[in-house]
């Protein structure tokens, strides 16, 4: 008999995180490494986990995830938006919760590109009058 999953993609500046919920014990795996070992810093890790906290759902499933692009702060932002929608795919009555919280709201900051004659995207070389 298969497992029960519930799916998620979460995505943050150009961090992009899929994510599967299984019924377990609350084990989370990051790109094959477990949560302590893939993220340095206790906020990150306690920002994965928040969605868990929020809806009284921690230690009910296991997460296994793949996540790529961006840096560790983006990535454990597209982690935690893949969790929740993860979590309103298993039971809706979490949306509310969740939603109250931003949880549900895909970050739509981005990275500003460059414009030509400019150094970066709004840097420009110094002006002379004279």
């Amino acid at each position: 008999m298969a497992k029960v999953q519930y799916y998620g993609t979460g995505r943050r500046k150009s961090s992009i995180a899929r994510v599967r919920l299984i019924p377990g014990e609350g084990k989370i795996t990051i790109n094959g490494k477990d949560l302590e070992d893939y993220f340095d810093y206790e906020i990150l890790k306690r920002e994965i986990r928040r969605p868990f906290v929020l809806t009284q759902m921690e230690g009910r499933f296991d997460v296994v995830s793949t996540v790529h692009g961006g840096g560790y702060t983006g990535q454990a932002g597209a982690l935690r938006h893949g969790i929740s929608r993860a979590l309103v795919r298993s039971d809706e009555e979490l949306k509310g919760v969740l939603k109250k919280a931003g949880f549900l709201t895909r970050d739509p900051r981005m990275k500003e590109r460059k414009k030509y004659g400019l150094k970066k995207a709004r840097k420009a070389s110094q002006f002379s009058k004279r």
